[in-house]
């Protein structure tokens, strides 16, 4: 397996993420922006591909869970992610329980639509998440949730949609994907054209038994998630993710992260590589998680960052500079082509 550059710094250590600019966000006014420049993105076998057929990979940071890290649902932030960061997609988690949208589903929703619009006025991709553990038993609410996001944006390439997060220890085929055909239907009435992502039982990781039954629409990728330096998230995960791809399986990483699955503990910086390098093989699309000041190794700002963008190095964690790093890095040809390229 070839190891980039980037890698194998993060192997040696990570003295290297204090290096790099922190006040260079990119030109605002580009010609072209991301969505303009790919289009409306497909499936096409186990490739994701843009309008020209082009196998393309996206890249870009997870929101935290929206009832917990709303202060950063707005423009300000997504610009920064978009022009310092080099986002080219934001993943928007709608908190479903716990003080989530089944309490508050006006509140939530507008929080997600804030993202949704700034992600459009901006012109990159918006991963819409029903971030849930037991969807199936919401279904209702998810389907009328994922109605009204359609209705209203189904007409623009910017909208991907992520139905259901992580699936506990369900079966794909009597649970989950009955849900998902149902809340299928619902946003295809709507949105025939734009990509769906349908999360795997065990918490979005058992993809190879995913597409032994795959769901019948042609623009329908499967979630993978990973966390780098747990204990369990080791070769034989990425084993289960060879065994899919070589059934046919176009999977979108929509959730990964450098620390253990929990968001804390160490950072296994030799299993990060690895992951890393792996990713890359297969030039997957990722979003990172995650952009919020929780205290815990998978939170990207310390306590005290504003929710408003503009970070100083100093308002990064490991994680925030060893993943801003890593995307400026891999969305680096896209934003240079984008400040050259006329419409």
């Amino acid at each position: 397996m070839k190891i980039s550059r980037l890698t194998i710094f993060l192997v040696i250590s990570f003295s290297w993420l204090e290096a790099g600019i922190f006040n260079d966000a990119q030109n605002t006014n580009q010609s072209l922006s991301v969505v303009d420049y790919y289009g409306v993105i497909r499936v096409s076998g186990t490739k994701i591909i843009d309008k020209n057929g082009n196998h393309i990979a996206l890249h870009g940071m997870s929101l935290f869970w929206s009832q917990w890290g709303g202060e950063f649902y707005n423009e300000k932030c997504i610009q920064w992610l978009r022009d310092d960061w080099r986002c080219t997609i934001v993943r928007v988690p709608c908190g479903i329980d716990k003080n989530g949208y089944l309490e508050n589903p006006e509140r939530e929703l507008n929080k997600v639509m804030n993202v949704i619009d700034a992600c459009i006025k901006l012109g990159i991709y918006v991963l819409i998440d029903w971030h849930d553990h037991k969807a199936e038993n919401h279904i209702a609410q998810s389907k009328e949730f994922f109605k009204t996001i359609a209705q209203k944006y189904g007409n623009t390439p910017n909208i991907l949609y992520e139905i259901y997060n992580e699936p506990v220890r369900v079966s794909w085929s009597k649970v989950v994907k009955p849900y998902a055909e149902d809340v299928i239907k619902v946003i295809r009435k709507y949105d025939p054209d734009n990509l769906i992502i349908v999360g795997t039982p065990h918490w979005s990781q058992d993809v190879e038994i995913a597409i032994d039954t795959p769901i019948n629409d042609s623009n329908v990728a499967y979630a993978f998630h990973f966390y780098s330096s747990d204990r369990w998230h080791k070769q034989n995960f990425r084993d289960k993710v060879n065994a899919a791809v070589a059934k046919g399986a176009p999977i979108f990483i929509t959730e990964y992260g450098i620390s253990e699955a929990n968001g804390d503990g160490v950072i296994d910086s030799v299993e990060t590589a690895r992951w890393l390098a792996f990713v890359d093989q297969y030039k997957f699309s990722t979003c990172n998680w995650s952009i919020t000041t929780k205290v815990e190794t998978s939170s990207a700002l310390k306590p005290g960052a504003s929710p408003f963008g503009s970070w100083s190095e100093l308002d990064l964690t490991i994680s925030g500079r060893t993943i801003r790093n890593r995307i400026r890095e891999l969305n680096n040809d896209i934003f240079n082509s984008l400040r050259t390229t006329k419409k």
